[in-house]
């Protein structure tokens, strides 16, 4: 077993008893000498004058809470860490992080784990460590409540959020290329002129004045309505009494919500009396941002279920029903212990991959709990199901079940025709029916609302019933496959700028009305314009992928570069090397099956495309631009 050692150590980030020791972190955003994705790259060593415990013994331990990982063999301890730190980077959230390797050198052994996020990354491998060496000392080891804890480091994170980690995952299946752009707060899907950016499920091709035309409650039910579409009875109030007046005049029981408002905050369905209508225009009224005015809408109770009907590109692709938090009596606990009993299950980690929130305690919950005379510390009968509010709102702790399948024809048509009238790529449509399996035609049916930016979890990961593959469907909706987000991409290890000149020329020539964006470590062009170059050299390569007229990119990556910061992009059409290095021959790794890679060593040329490999040796004074301009034919 291979056991490197601290060089005569030297601690650096090992304490006095510790047995291993864990130094120099660096962080990579894409693929770097020792993995061909963004990593999380440290050196591990064993202390000198301390003797670790036999390796079996930490598979042993380990396997009480990871059983499949005693049924694997390993070389040394760093193998061993490293795939734990692998699968506890995991968070019992199912992410897709599941990448490492091992480099041994004399007296260390270099670690790299997949990493999307630098400090949830980091603080996992400090927490595996910690378990390593409590393992050691025969510690008991508080696992589960540390990894809460690495769990809501990661949800706060942007990429922790439910929406943009499932668009990320199905970007990272599909192929296609994905990147946060942290100065805008925004996601980028695809590269160049095939790129677009987004918040969530709402993208930069759509129309702001659609999206916020949504958000405007009164106007956007007055524009359903003149569609013939049904929606209630009601009017906005800007008073209590004028809540009061319109509650009588349409009659109880009312719904009150704000005109402004998301995620079902301020919302009270099945207000019965003037009572009840105070507190549910003060809890609205509480929801409404500062900055807007003070309007309430009161509007007729519709009985029956709450339905989210989907949209993608304006087609119906989900539909879910939406049911309100509840527990179920055992006889014995009370409310508040039952509502803490549902909240410990793993359906409820409210992570990026989990199908429930947890319960949330309010006073809504409490005045809706004294309305059926209970408090949270009544004890419910076996078997009696409590409801805990009147809104399905998910993000309290309601349940999602797909109703996909149940959804009516004429339904169906009506979520279509809505979305067909709005520029935008996501639409929600919230419906209250007995059941969508009946027309809205001749059933009890409203639309109380339309969302602009609707979260696809309930659809993706449902409480009850099949999954629907909604981030599929919208990304669906700009790239057919992963080839369709990207532009061809040349990658030179050593470039001039006079090179990188030539190389522009010389497509231009072939297709001028093309935009071509070129990066080596001395300038930054966009076709034959210098621009201002970063000091941070992916930095650079990141603009011009954001260009979105970009037609073609170059780039160099030296060996500096690739060991200092590591490629921003995955995969090249042409690369070409000149005298490489063995850090700079991983640019033949990441490259496309159909792609070409150019070897120059000494005079001695090869060319390797498409599964055949051409070896010959340039003539006298003939240049080597020859040989690369000839092959960037083939890319175009």
């Amino acid at each position: 077993m291979v056991q490197q050692k601290s060089s005569d150590l030297v601690r650096i980030n090992a304490r006095r008893t510790d047995v291993f020791d864990i130094f120099n972190f660096k962080h990579y955003i894409g693929a770097n000498p020792y993995l061909d994705r963004g990593a999380l790259v440290f050196d591990f060593a064993l202390v000198e004058l301390r003797e670790p415990l036999p390796i079996e013994n930490y598979i042993s331990r380990i396997g009480d809470r990871y059983p499949h990982l005693r049924e694997q063999s390993y070389e040394s301890y760093a193998h061993l860490l490293a795939q734990v730190a692998s699968e506890v980077g995991k968070l019992d959230m199912d992410l897709h992080l599941n990448r490492w390797s091992v480099k041994p050198y004399l007296k260390f052994t270099r670690i790299s784990i997949e990493s999307l996020h630098e400090r949830t990354t980091r603080e996992v491998i400090y927490f595996v460590w910690d378990w390593f060496e409590a393992i050691t000392q025969d510690q008991d080891f508080d696992f589960e409540d540390q990894l809460v804890r690495l769990q809501s480091r990661f949800r706060a994170s942007v990429y922790g959020g439910p929406t943009v980690y499932a668009l990320l995952r199905t970007a990272h299946e599909k192929g296609i290329p994905a990147f946060y752009l942290w100065e805008e707060g925004l996601m980028q899907y695809g590269f160049g002129k095939k790129h677009v950016r987004g918040v969530a499920t709402t993208f930069n091709c759509d129309s702001h004045l659609d999206s916020e035309f949504t958000t405007r409650k009164d106007d956007c039910k007055a524009f359903l309505k003149t569609l013939g579409f049904p929606v209630p009875e009601g009017d906005i109030v800007f008073s209590e009494n004028e809540a009061l007046a319109v509650a009588r005049q349409i009659g109880y029981p009312v719904a009150v919500k704000p005109v402004v408002g998301h995620k079902g905050i301020g919302v009270t369905a099945d207000v019965q009396d003037s009572k009840e209508l105070e507190s549910a225009y003060s809890r609205a009224l509480a929801a409404i941002p500062e900055d807007q005015l003070p309007r309430i809408i009161v509007e007729k109770s519709i009985s029956g279920s709450d339905f989210r009907l989907l949209c993608v590109d304006g087609k119906f692709v989900a539909a879910t029903e939406r049911r309100p938090a509840s527990v179920v009596g055992d006889g014995y606990l009370t409310i508040a212990q039952l509502i803490r009993q549902e909240n410990r299950k793993p359906a409820r980690l409210d992570s990026p991959t989990s199908p429930m929130s947890k319960i949330l305690v309010d006073d809504a919950m409490e005045l809706y709990l004294d309305e059926q005379r209970l408090s949270l510390d009544s004890v419910i009968e076996k078997g009696r199901t409590v409801y805990l509010r009147k809104v399905a709102n998910l993000s309290a702790g309601g349940m999602s079940i797909n109703a996909t399948h149940t959804v009516h024809d004429d339904n169906i048509i009506l979520a279509q025709d809505i979305a067909q009238h709005f520029q935008l790529t996501c639409l929600g449509i919230d419906v209250i029916t007995k059941s969508l399996a009946e027309s809205w035609k001749s059933s009890n049916f409203a639309i109380l609302e339309i969302n602009a930016a609707p979260g696809i979890l309930m659809h993706l990961k449902p409480s009850e019933g099949e999954s629907v593959d909604v981030p599929s469907h919208i990304l669906e909706t700009f790239f057919e496959s992963g080839t369709d987000a990207r532009i061809p991409i040349i990658t030179f290890n050593k470039i001039s700028i006079e090179e990188l000149q030539t190389t522009i020329d010389h497509i231009l020539l072939q297709h001028p009305d093309w935009t071509i964006g070129a990066v080596c470590r001395d300038a930054v062009f966009v076709n034959r314009s210098k621009k201002v170059l970063s000091t941070t050299y992916n930095s650079n390569v990141q603009t011009l992928l954001r260009h979105p007229k970009l037609d073609l990119l170059i780039a160099e990556y030296a060996e500096d570069i690739l060991e200092q910061e590591g490629m921003f992009y995955q995969r090249s059409n042409l690369v070409v090397l000149d005298n490489p290095t063995e850090t700079e021959m991983m640019l033949t790794r990441d490259v496309f099956d159909g792609s070409t890679v150019v070897i120059k060593k000494g005079n001695d040329i090869s060319i390797r495309r498409k599964g055949l490999i051409e070896d010959y040796t340039l003539g006298q004074d003939e240049p080597f631009t020859r040989v690369y301009l000839k092959e960037t034919g083939v890319i175009l």
